[in-house]
Protein backbone atom coordinates (compact mmCIF):
# COMPACT_ATOMS: atom_id res chain seq x y z
CA UNK A 1 0.00 0.00 0.00
CA UNK A 2 1.33 3.42 -0.83
CA UNK A 3 1.70 6.23 1.43
CA UNK A 4 -1.10 8.56 1.23
CA UNK A 5 -1.08 11.86 3.56
CA UNK A 6 -4.37 12.02 5.15
CA UNK A 7 -5.65 15.15 6.69
CA UNK A 8 -4.59 16.20 10.06
CA UNK A 9 -8.41 17.51 10.96
CA UNK A 10 -9.14 14.08 12.40
CA UNK A 11 -7.16 11.32 14.03
CA UNK A 12 -7.59 7.83 14.44
CA UNK A 13 -5.10 7.25 16.98
CA UNK A 14 -4.85 3.65 18.35
CA UNK A 15 -3.39 1.99 21.75
CA UNK A 16 -3.46 -1.53 21.22
CA UNK A 17 0.00 -1.89 22.28
CA UNK A 18 -0.63 0.32 25.39
CA UNK A 19 -3.82 -0.17 26.71
CA UNK A 20 -4.86 -2.91 24.44
CA UNK A 21 -2.31 -4.61 26.20
CA UNK A 22 -3.19 -4.38 29.53
CA UNK A 23 -6.26 -7.31 29.09
CA UNK A 24 -5.91 -10.42 30.82
CA UNK A 25 -4.16 -13.00 28.85
CA UNK A 26 -2.41 -10.66 26.44
CA UNK A 27 1.66 -10.79 27.17
CA UNK A 28 3.01 -8.61 24.05
CA UNK A 29 6.82 -9.25 23.80
CA UNK A 30 8.87 -6.78 21.87
CA UNK A 31 8.87 -9.06 18.86
CA UNK A 32 4.63 -9.26 18.89
CA UNK A 33 4.63 -5.49 19.75
CA UNK A 34 6.70 -4.61 16.25
CA UNK A 35 4.77 -7.00 14.38
CA UNK A 36 1.49 -5.70 15.43
CA UNK A 37 2.53 -1.93 14.81
CA UNK A 38 3.31 -3.10 11.20
CA UNK A 39 -0.45 -4.26 11.05
CA UNK A 40 -1.26 -0.71 12.15
CA UNK A 41 0.46 0.74 9.76
CA UNK A 42 -0.53 -1.20 6.89
CA UNK A 43 -3.67 -0.72 8.02
CA UNK A 44 -3.17 3.26 7.76
CA UNK A 45 -4.06 4.55 11.25
CA UNK A 46 -2.90 7.78 12.01
CA UNK A 47 -1.27 6.89 15.73
CA UNK A 48 0.42 4.44 17.35
CA UNK A 49 0.75 4.22 20.55
CA UNK A 50 3.77 1.83 21.46
CA UNK A 51 4.03 2.07 25.32
CA UNK A 52 5.71 3.73 28.12
CA UNK A 53 9.26 4.28 27.58
CA UNK A 54 11.32 4.18 31.12
CA UNK A 55 8.49 2.37 32.70
CA UNK A 56 9.56 -1.13 31.88
CA UNK A 57 12.60 -2.60 30.04
CA UNK A 58 10.07 -3.93 27.06
CA UNK A 59 8.53 -0.43 25.90
CA UNK A 60 11.95 1.12 26.08
CA UNK A 61 13.72 -1.70 24.20
CA UNK A 62 10.58 -1.33 22.05
CA UNK A 63 10.82 2.60 21.06
CA UNK A 64 14.45 1.85 20.21
CA UNK A 65 14.01 -1.26 17.81
CA UNK A 66 10.54 0.58 16.58
CA UNK A 67 13.03 3.81 15.44
CA UNK A 68 15.42 1.09 13.60
CA UNK A 69 13.55 -1.37 12.06
CA UNK A 70 9.76 0.43 11.29
CA UNK A 71 9.78 2.64 8.86
CA UNK A 72 6.15 4.03 9.18
CA UNK A 73 4.04 4.69 6.00
CA UNK A 74 0.85 6.26 7.25
CA UNK A 75 1.74 6.24 11.45
CA UNK A 76 3.19 8.32 13.83
CA UNK A 77 4.47 6.30 16.47
CA UNK A 78 3.38 8.10 20.17
CA UNK A 79 5.28 7.43 23.54
CA UNK A 80 2.93 7.27 26.40
CA UNK A 81 3.90 8.99 29.94
CA UNK A 82 2.51 11.47 32.80
CA UNK A 83 3.31 15.01 33.61
CA UNK A 84 5.80 15.72 35.87
CA UNK A 85 6.29 14.97 39.57
CA UNK A 86 4.52 17.08 42.01
CA UNK A 87 7.10 19.89 43.30
CA UNK A 88 9.52 19.51 40.72
CA UNK A 89 10.28 20.84 37.31
CA UNK A 90 9.68 19.12 34.04
CA UNK A 91 12.81 19.35 32.71
CA UNK A 92 14.89 17.28 35.61
CA UNK A 93 12.14 14.73 35.58
CA UNK A 94 13.69 11.67 34.61
CA UNK A 95 9.97 10.04 33.35
CA UNK A 96 9.81 12.89 31.19
CA UNK A 97 13.87 12.64 29.85
CA UNK A 98 12.65 8.46 29.01
CA UNK A 99 9.73 10.09 26.90
CA UNK A 100 12.04 12.35 24.94
CA UNK A 101 14.78 9.83 24.47
CA UNK A 102 11.88 7.53 23.18
CA UNK A 103 12.95 9.00 19.96
CA UNK A 104 8.53 9.45 19.34
CA UNK A 105 7.24 12.52 17.95
CA UNK A 106 4.36 12.63 19.87
CA UNK A 107 3.63 12.27 23.61
CA UNK A 108 0.60 11.63 25.07
CA UNK A 109 0.63 12.32 28.80
CA UNK A 110 -1.73 11.46 31.38
CA UNK A 111 -3.23 14.08 33.70
CA UNK A 112 -5.35 13.89 36.77
CA UNK A 113 -8.90 15.66 35.90
CA UNK A 114 -10.75 14.59 38.86
CA UNK A 115 -10.62 16.48 42.01
CA UNK A 116 -10.37 13.73 44.00
CA UNK A 117 -7.74 12.08 42.38
CA UNK A 118 -5.27 14.59 42.54
CA UNK A 119 -5.80 15.38 46.78
CA UNK A 120 -5.48 11.27 47.05
CA UNK A 121 -3.84 9.91 44.64
CA UNK A 122 -1.30 12.47 43.41
CA UNK A 123 -1.44 13.81 47.16
CA UNK A 124 -1.12 17.31 46.09
CA UNK A 125 -3.11 20.44 45.38
CA UNK A 126 -5.09 21.14 42.55
CA UNK A 127 -3.23 24.48 41.64
CA UNK A 128 -0.08 22.05 41.37
CA UNK A 129 -1.77 19.64 39.28
CA UNK A 130 -2.43 22.28 36.68
CA UNK A 131 1.06 23.34 37.08
CA UNK A 132 2.41 19.67 36.56
CA UNK A 133 0.04 19.92 33.23
CA UNK A 134 1.12 23.16 32.05
CA UNK A 135 4.96 22.94 32.76
CA UNK A 136 5.37 19.58 31.39
CA UNK A 137 3.43 20.25 28.14
CA UNK A 138 5.35 23.35 27.76
CA UNK A 139 8.70 22.11 28.06
CA UNK A 140 7.71 18.95 25.59
CA UNK A 141 6.45 21.36 23.30
CA UNK A 142 9.75 23.52 23.32
CA UNK A 143 11.96 19.85 22.78
CA UNK A 144 10.26 19.92 19.44
CA UNK A 145 7.20 17.51 20.41
CA UNK A 146 3.38 17.35 19.38
CA UNK A 147 1.54 16.59 22.78
CA UNK A 148 -1.75 15.27 23.61
CA UNK A 149 -3.06 15.16 26.96
CA UNK A 150 -5.10 12.10 28.37
CA UNK A 151 -7.64 13.45 30.73
CA UNK A 152 -8.03 10.20 32.94
CA UNK A 153 -11.67 9.75 34.95
CA UNK A 154 -12.50 12.77 33.05
CA UNK A 155 -16.19 12.33 33.55
CA UNK A 156 -16.37 11.41 36.33
CA UNK A 157 -14.51 14.01 37.60
CA UNK A 158 -16.65 16.52 35.61
CA UNK A 159 -19.22 15.37 36.99
CA UNK A 160 -17.85 15.58 40.85
CA UNK A 161 -16.38 19.34 39.87
CA UNK A 162 -17.30 20.28 36.45
CA UNK A 163 -15.01 23.36 36.94
CA UNK A 164 -12.37 22.21 37.95
CA UNK A 165 -12.07 19.44 35.40
CA UNK A 166 -12.41 21.97 32.44
CA UNK A 167 -9.79 24.23 34.29
CA UNK A 168 -7.76 20.81 33.65
CA UNK A 169 -8.54 20.80 29.87
CA UNK A 170 -7.80 24.59 29.70
CA UNK A 171 -5.06 24.34 31.08
CA UNK A 172 -3.68 21.72 28.90
CA UNK A 173 -4.84 23.56 25.57
CA UNK A 174 -3.13 26.87 26.42
CA UNK A 175 -0.02 25.05 27.34
CA UNK A 176 0.67 24.12 23.84
CA UNK A 177 -1.18 20.61 23.97
CA UNK A 178 -2.75 20.12 20.35
CA UNK A 179 -5.80 17.37 21.61
CA UNK A 180 -7.06 17.65 25.09
CA UNK A 181 -8.54 13.52 25.44
CA UNK A 182 -11.48 13.51 27.22
CA UNK A 183 -11.21 9.66 28.92
CA UNK A 184 -14.19 7.67 30.57
CA UNK A 185 -11.72 5.54 32.51
CA UNK A 186 -13.94 3.79 34.15
CA UNK A 187 -16.36 3.31 31.48
CA UNK A 188 -19.44 3.88 33.05
CA UNK A 189 -20.85 6.59 30.79
CA UNK A 190 -23.91 5.80 28.25
CA UNK A 191 -23.94 7.82 24.31
CA UNK A 192 -26.37 11.02 25.62
CA UNK A 193 -24.20 11.90 28.90
CA UNK A 194 -20.85 11.40 26.57
CA UNK A 195 -22.43 13.69 23.89
CA UNK A 196 -23.33 16.55 25.96
CA UNK A 197 -20.34 16.83 27.82
CA UNK A 198 -18.21 16.73 25.27
CA UNK A 199 -20.78 19.64 23.50
CA UNK A 200 -20.25 21.99 26.90
CA UNK A 201 -16.36 21.55 27.03
CA UNK A 202 -15.75 22.13 23.34
CA UNK A 203 -17.76 25.24 23.82
CA UNK A 204 -15.97 26.40 27.43
CA UNK A 205 -12.68 25.96 26.11
CA UNK A 206 -11.81 25.94 22.73
CA UNK A 207 -9.72 23.27 22.99
CA UNK A 208 -9.04 20.41 20.20
CA UNK A 209 -10.56 17.40 21.58
CA UNK A 210 -10.49 13.61 21.69
CA UNK A 211 -12.56 10.70 23.52
CA UNK A 212 -11.16 7.71 24.94
CA UNK A 213 -13.76 5.34 25.77
CA UNK A 214 -13.74 1.89 27.79
CA UNK A 215 -16.12 -0.84 27.40
CA UNK A 216 -17.97 -0.98 30.92
CA UNK A 217 -21.35 -0.70 29.63
CA UNK A 218 -20.59 -2.29 26.45
CA UNK A 219 -21.02 1.27 24.85
CA UNK A 220 -17.81 2.33 24.17
CA UNK A 221 -17.79 2.06 20.34
CA UNK A 222 -21.20 4.15 20.50
CA UNK A 223 -19.93 6.71 22.92
CA UNK A 224 -17.26 7.29 20.68
CA UNK A 225 -19.40 8.34 17.75
CA UNK A 226 -21.34 10.56 19.90
CA UNK A 227 -18.32 12.29 20.91
CA UNK A 228 -17.65 12.35 17.18
CA UNK A 229 -21.11 13.77 16.80
CA UNK A 230 -20.74 16.41 19.55
CA UNK A 231 -17.39 17.49 17.88
CA UNK A 232 -14.38 15.63 18.96
CA UNK A 233 -12.08 14.94 16.41
CA UNK A 234 -9.22 12.47 17.51
CA UNK A 235 -11.02 9.27 18.45
CA UNK A 236 -8.27 6.63 20.68
CA UNK A 237 -9.32 2.56 19.91
CA UNK A 238 -7.32 -0.78 20.39
CA UNK A 239 -7.81 -3.46 17.93
CA UNK A 240 -10.53 -5.88 18.57
CA UNK A 241 -11.78 -3.79 21.73
CA UNK A 242 -8.68 -5.25 23.56
CA UNK A 243 -8.29 -3.71 26.94
CA UNK A 244 -8.10 -3.68 30.62
CA UNK A 245 -11.44 -5.62 32.38
CA UNK A 246 -13.84 -5.64 29.40
CA UNK A 247 -11.78 -3.73 26.97
CA UNK A 248 -11.40 -0.36 24.82
CA UNK A 249 -13.72 1.31 22.15
CA UNK A 250 -12.50 -1.21 19.25
CA UNK A 251 -10.26 -0.14 16.56
CA UNK A 252 -12.82 -1.54 13.70
CA UNK A 253 -16.03 -0.93 14.16
CA UNK A 254 -15.26 2.79 14.83
CA UNK A 255 -13.16 2.94 11.73
CA UNK A 256 -15.85 1.03 9.64
CA UNK A 257 -18.42 3.59 11.09
CA UNK A 258 -16.66 6.75 10.38
CA UNK A 259 -16.21 5.59 6.92
CA UNK A 260 -19.06 4.34 5.47
CA UNK A 261 -21.52 5.93 7.56
CA UNK A 262 -20.08 9.09 8.31
CA UNK A 263 -18.51 9.45 4.66
CA UNK A 264 -15.35 10.60 6.68
CA UNK A 265 -11.48 9.59 4.83
CA UNK A 266 -9.56 8.79 7.48
CA UNK A 267 -7.46 5.70 6.00
CA UNK A 268 -5.63 5.76 3.09
CA UNK A 269 -7.58 4.45 -0.42
CA UNK A 270 -8.40 0.78 0.08
CA UNK A 271 -7.18 -0.12 3.05
CA UNK A 272 -11.06 -0.05 4.55
CA UNK A 273 -10.88 -3.59 2.46
CA UNK A 274 -8.01 -4.49 4.69
CA UNK A 275 -10.11 -4.70 7.68
CA UNK A 276 -11.32 -7.64 8.23
CA UNK A 277 -7.09 -9.34 7.36
CA UNK A 278 -5.68 -6.46 9.64
CA UNK A 279 -7.79 -7.85 12.61
CA UNK A 280 -7.38 -11.20 12.18
CA UNK A 281 -3.68 -11.21 11.81
CA UNK A 282 -3.48 -9.16 14.89
CA UNK A 283 -5.74 -11.79 16.93
CA UNK A 284 -2.89 -14.42 15.61
CA UNK A 285 -0.43 -12.00 16.66
CA UNK A 286 -2.14 -11.79 20.51
CA UNK A 287 -2.54 -15.76 20.62
CA UNK A 288 -6.66 -15.20 21.15
CA UNK A 289 -9.26 -16.59 18.80
CA UNK A 290 -11.10 -14.02 16.64
CA UNK A 291 -14.80 -13.15 17.99
CA UNK A 292 -16.89 -15.14 15.43
CA UNK A 293 -19.28 -12.64 15.98
CA UNK A 294 -17.45 -8.76 15.97
CA UNK A 295 -18.89 -6.46 13.94
CA UNK A 296 -17.60 -5.93 10.13
CA UNK A 297 -15.04 -8.37 10.42
CA UNK A 298 -16.40 -11.40 11.99
CA UNK A 299 -16.87 -14.77 10.21
CA UNK A 300 -20.62 -14.50 11.32
CA UNK A 301 -20.65 -10.89 10.56
CA UNK A 302 -22.43 -11.69 7.13
CA UNK A 303 -23.73 -14.92 7.95
CA UNK A 304 -27.30 -16.03 7.23
CA UNK A 305 -29.04 -19.08 8.53
CA UNK A 306 -33.16 -18.29 8.93
CA UNK A 307 -34.84 -19.23 5.65
CA UNK A 308 -36.51 -16.24 5.28
CA UNK A 309 -33.39 -14.11 5.51
CA UNK A 310 -32.24 -16.73 2.18
CA UNK A 311 -34.96 -16.15 -0.03
CA UNK A 312 -34.79 -12.29 0.42
CA UNK A 313 -30.88 -12.34 -0.18
CA UNK A 314 -31.78 -14.57 -3.42
CA UNK A 315 -33.43 -11.64 -4.50
CA UNK A 316 -31.29 -8.90 -3.13
CA UNK A 317 -28.13 -9.42 -0.68
CA UNK A 318 -28.81 -5.45 0.51
CA UNK A 319 -32.47 -7.12 2.31
CA UNK A 320 -30.81 -8.45 4.90
CA UNK A 321 -27.37 -6.62 5.36
CA UNK A 322 -26.41 -3.39 5.96
CA UNK A 323 -23.62 -3.23 3.45
CA UNK A 324 -21.36 -4.89 0.82
CA UNK A 325 -19.15 -7.51 3.22
CA UNK A 326 -16.26 -6.65 0.60
CA UNK A 327 -15.86 -2.90 1.33
CA UNK A 328 -14.39 -4.47 4.88
CA UNK A 329 -12.67 -7.42 3.66
CA UNK A 330 -15.47 -9.90 4.66
CA UNK A 331 -17.78 -12.02 3.03
CA UNK A 332 -21.11 -13.02 2.83
CA UNK A 333 -21.93 -17.02 3.98
CA UNK A 334 -25.27 -18.78 3.99
CA UNK A 335 -25.79 -21.32 7.19
CA UNK A 336 -27.47 -24.42 6.47
CA UNK A 337 -29.10 -25.96 9.30
CA UNK A 338 -32.41 -27.17 10.31
CA UNK A 339 -33.89 -23.29 9.89
CA UNK A 340 -32.77 -23.63 6.27
CA UNK A 341 -35.55 -23.30 3.26
CA UNK A 342 -34.79 -23.97 -0.51
CA UNK A 343 -33.13 -20.66 -0.94
CA UNK A 344 -30.46 -21.62 1.71
CA UNK A 345 -29.70 -24.89 0.32
CA UNK A 346 -29.60 -22.86 -3.09
CA UNK A 347 -27.67 -20.47 -2.63
CA UNK A 348 -24.84 -22.18 -0.16
CA UNK A 349 -24.73 -24.72 -3.11
CA UNK A 350 -23.94 -21.86 -5.24
CA UNK A 351 -21.25 -21.08 -2.66
CA UNK A 352 -19.60 -24.19 -2.52
CA UNK A 353 -19.22 -24.36 -5.88
CA UNK A 354 -22.33 -26.97 -6.43
CA UNK A 355 -24.55 -25.72 -9.06
CA UNK A 356 -28.24 -27.27 -8.10
CA UNK A 357 -29.39 -25.77 -11.72
CA UNK A 358 -33.12 -24.96 -10.24
CA UNK A 359 -34.10 -28.23 -9.19
CA UNK A 360 -36.47 -27.74 -6.68
CA UNK A 361 -37.15 -31.52 -6.16
CA UNK A 362 -33.38 -32.18 -5.29
CA UNK A 363 -33.15 -28.45 -3.43
CA UNK A 364 -36.03 -30.14 -1.44
CA UNK A 365 -34.22 -33.53 -0.92
CA UNK A 366 -31.42 -31.61 0.60
CA UNK A 367 -33.49 -29.98 2.70
CA UNK A 368 -35.32 -32.73 3.79
CA UNK A 369 -32.31 -34.73 4.65
CA UNK A 370 -30.39 -31.84 6.12
CA UNK A 371 -33.38 -31.43 9.14
CA UNK A 372 -33.07 -34.77 9.47
CA UNK A 373 -30.06 -35.36 10.29
CA UNK A 374 -29.74 -32.25 12.81
CA UNK A 375 -32.87 -33.80 14.16
CA UNK A 376 -30.34 -36.75 15.28
CA UNK A 377 -27.42 -33.93 16.14
CA UNK A 378 -25.52 -33.28 12.90
CA UNK A 379 -24.29 -29.23 12.20
CA UNK A 380 -23.77 -28.22 9.10
CA UNK A 381 -23.58 -24.47 9.81
CA UNK A 382 -20.04 -25.41 11.66
CA UNK A 383 -19.32 -28.20 8.52
CA UNK A 384 -19.32 -26.66 5.68
CA UNK A 385 -17.22 -29.41 3.82
CA UNK A 386 -19.51 -32.42 5.25
CA UNK A 387 -22.39 -30.33 4.02
CA UNK A 388 -20.82 -29.98 0.04
CA UNK A 389 -20.25 -34.09 0.42
CA UNK A 390 -23.94 -34.35 1.30
CA UNK A 391 -25.25 -31.95 -1.31
CA UNK A 392 -22.59 -34.10 -4.00
CA UNK A 393 -24.29 -37.28 -2.69
CA UNK A 394 -27.87 -36.04 -3.04
CA UNK A 395 -27.37 -34.55 -6.39
CA UNK A 396 -25.18 -37.41 -7.88
CA UNK A 397 -27.68 -40.23 -6.39
CA UNK A 398 -24.98 -41.66 -4.45
CA UNK A 399 -22.28 -41.01 -1.76
CA UNK A 400 -19.05 -41.29 -4.02
CA UNK A 401 -15.75 -41.76 -2.10
CA UNK A 402 -12.01 -42.58 -2.60
CA UNK A 403 -11.95 -45.91 -0.65
CA UNK A 404 -14.51 -47.99 1.53
CA UNK A 405 -14.90 -48.95 4.82
CA UNK A 406 -14.82 -52.34 5.81
CA UNK A 407 -14.32 -52.62 9.50
CA UNK A 408 -12.32 -50.54 11.95
CA UNK A 409 -11.21 -51.27 15.50
CA UNK A 410 -9.62 -49.08 18.36
CA UNK A 411 -8.29 -50.17 21.43
CA UNK A 412 -6.83 -48.08 24.40
CA UNK A 413 -5.12 -50.22 26.92
CA UNK A 414 -3.07 -49.56 30.15
CA UNK A 415 -0.05 -51.79 30.55
CA UNK A 416 1.02 -53.44 34.53
CA UNK A 417 3.76 -50.97 34.09
CA UNK A 418 0.84 -48.14 34.34
CA UNK A 419 1.69 -47.16 30.44
CA UNK A 420 -0.79 -46.56 28.34
CA UNK A 421 -0.97 -47.82 24.80
CA UNK A 422 -3.54 -46.88 22.12
CA UNK A 423 -3.89 -49.00 18.69
CA UNK A 424 -6.06 -48.71 15.98
CA UNK A 425 -6.92 -51.48 12.38
CA UNK A 426 -8.79 -50.52 9.74
CA UNK A 427 -10.12 -52.68 6.66
CA UNK A 428 -10.57 -50.64 3.71
CA UNK A 429 -11.19 -51.35 -0.10
CA UNK A 430 -9.42 -48.76 -2.57
CA UNK A 431 -8.92 -48.84 -6.03
CA UNK A 432 -10.42 -52.52 -6.21
CA UNK A 433 -7.74 -53.74 -3.55
CA UNK A 434 -8.16 -54.64 0.04
CA UNK A 435 -6.30 -52.91 2.43
CA UNK A 436 -5.34 -53.98 6.73
CA UNK A 437 -3.37 -51.36 8.10
CA UNK A 438 -2.73 -51.21 11.68
CA UNK A 439 -0.82 -47.95 13.84
CA UNK A 440 -0.40 -46.85 17.15
CA UNK A 441 -0.96 -43.35 17.94
CA UNK A 442 -1.45 -40.55 21.28
CA UNK A 443 -5.03 -42.03 21.70
CA UNK A 444 -7.52 -44.55 19.72
CA UNK A 445 -8.41 -41.42 17.22
CA UNK A 446 -4.91 -40.23 16.50
CA UNK A 447 -4.26 -44.08 16.53
CA UNK A 448 -7.33 -44.46 13.44
CA UNK A 449 -6.36 -41.34 12.09
CA UNK A 450 -2.48 -42.57 11.32
CA UNK A 451 -4.26 -46.25 10.12
CA UNK A 452 -6.01 -44.73 7.64
CA UNK A 453 -3.18 -42.51 6.26
CA UNK A 454 -1.17 -45.43 6.05
CA UNK A 455 -3.76 -47.73 4.28
CA UNK A 456 -4.26 -44.58 1.72
CA UNK A 457 -0.74 -42.75 1.24
CA UNK A 458 0.41 -45.31 -1.11
CA UNK A 459 -2.67 -44.45 -3.34
CA UNK A 460 -3.03 -40.86 -2.31
CA UNK A 461 0.46 -39.38 -1.80
CA UNK A 462 -1.46 -35.47 -0.98
CA UNK A 463 -2.70 -37.46 1.93
CA UNK A 464 0.79 -36.44 4.27
CA UNK A 465 -0.26 -32.75 3.73
CA UNK A 466 -3.36 -32.99 5.40
CA UNK A 467 -3.25 -32.45 9.21
CA UNK A 468 -5.69 -32.27 11.84
CA UNK A 469 -5.76 -28.85 13.25
CA UNK A 470 -8.73 -28.67 15.65
CA UNK A 471 -11.04 -31.61 17.24
CA UNK A 472 -14.60 -30.36 19.25
CA UNK A 473 -16.42 -33.03 21.32
CA UNK A 474 -19.40 -32.29 22.21
CA UNK A 475 -22.56 -34.43 24.13
CA UNK A 476 -25.48 -33.74 23.08
CA UNK A 477 -28.90 -33.37 25.04
CA UNK A 478 -31.44 -35.37 25.28
CA UNK A 479 -29.38 -38.80 26.80
CA UNK A 480 -27.70 -39.27 29.84
CA UNK A 481 -24.24 -40.01 30.98
CA UNK A 482 -22.04 -42.48 29.36
CA UNK A 483 -25.38 -43.44 26.93
CA UNK A 484 -25.40 -39.87 25.57
CA UNK A 485 -24.92 -39.39 21.78
CA UNK A 486 -21.55 -37.54 20.92
CA UNK A 487 -21.18 -35.20 18.17
CA UNK A 488 -17.73 -34.21 17.01
CA UNK A 489 -16.37 -31.04 15.17
CA UNK A 490 -12.68 -31.98 12.98
CA UNK A 491 -10.79 -28.81 11.66
CA UNK A 492 -8.36 -29.79 8.56
CA UNK A 493 -5.85 -28.32 6.71
CA UNK A 494 -3.24 -28.79 3.88
CA UNK A 495 -1.49 -26.46 4.31
CA UNK A 496 -3.00 -23.44 2.32
CA UNK A 497 -7.04 -24.15 3.62
CA UNK A 498 -8.74 -25.16 6.29
CA UNK A 499 -12.16 -27.37 6.39
CA UNK A 500 -14.56 -28.45 8.71
CA UNK A 501 -16.22 -31.87 9.21
CA UNK A 502 -18.63 -33.22 11.78
CA UNK A 503 -19.96 -36.84 13.12
CA UNK A 504 -22.29 -37.69 15.23
CA UNK A 505 -22.59 -41.84 16.98
CA UNK A 506 -23.36 -42.79 20.23
CA UNK A 507 -19.21 -42.90 20.79
CA UNK A 508 -16.22 -40.20 20.47
CA UNK A 509 -14.57 -42.99 18.65
CA UNK A 510 -17.49 -43.76 16.42
CA UNK A 511 -17.88 -39.80 15.58
CA UNK A 512 -14.26 -39.42 15.64
CA UNK A 513 -13.99 -41.75 12.68
CA UNK A 514 -17.52 -40.56 10.44
CA UNK A 515 -15.66 -36.94 10.42
CA UNK A 516 -12.13 -38.01 9.63
CA UNK A 517 -13.37 -40.20 6.78
CA UNK A 518 -15.13 -36.73 5.80
CA UNK A 519 -12.03 -34.64 6.16
CA UNK A 520 -10.01 -36.95 4.02
CA UNK A 521 -12.55 -37.51 1.15
CA UNK A 522 -13.52 -33.50 0.84
CA UNK A 523 -9.55 -32.66 0.67
CA UNK A 524 -8.91 -35.76 -1.54
CA UNK A 525 -11.83 -34.38 -3.81
CA UNK A 526 -9.99 -30.40 -3.66
CA UNK A 527 -6.80 -31.72 -4.46
CA UNK A 528 -8.48 -32.99 -8.46
CA UNK A 529 -8.48 -36.56 -7.48
CA UNK A 530 -11.11 -38.74 -8.65
CA UNK A 531 -13.54 -40.54 -6.67
CA UNK A 532 -13.27 -44.38 -7.27
CA UNK A 533 -15.61 -45.52 -4.67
Amino acid sequence: MTTEVIDDSFHVFDTTLRDGAQREGINLTVADKLTIARHLDDFGVGFIEGGWPGANPRDTEFFARARAEIRFKNAKLVAFGATRRAGGKAAEDPQVRALLESGAPVITLVAKSHDRHVELALRTTLEENLEMVRDTVAYLREQGRRVFVDCEHFFDGYRANSEYAKSVVRTAHEAGADVVVLCDTNGGMLPAQISAVVATVLSDTGARLGIHAQDDTGCAVANTLAAVDAGATHVQCTANGYGERVGNANLFPVVAALEIKYGRKVLPTGALAEMTRISHAIAEVVNLTPSTHQPYVGVSAFAHKAGLHASAIKVDPDLYQHIDPERVGNTMRMLVSDMAGRASVELKGKELGVDLGGDRALISRVVERVKERELKGYTYEAADASFELLLRAEAAGRARGFFRTESWRAIAETRPDGTHANEATVKLWARGERIVATAEGNGPVNALDRALRFALERFYPQLSKFELVDYKVRILEGTHGTESTTRVLVTTTDGNREWNTVGVAGNVIAASWEAIVDAFTYGLLHTGAEPTE
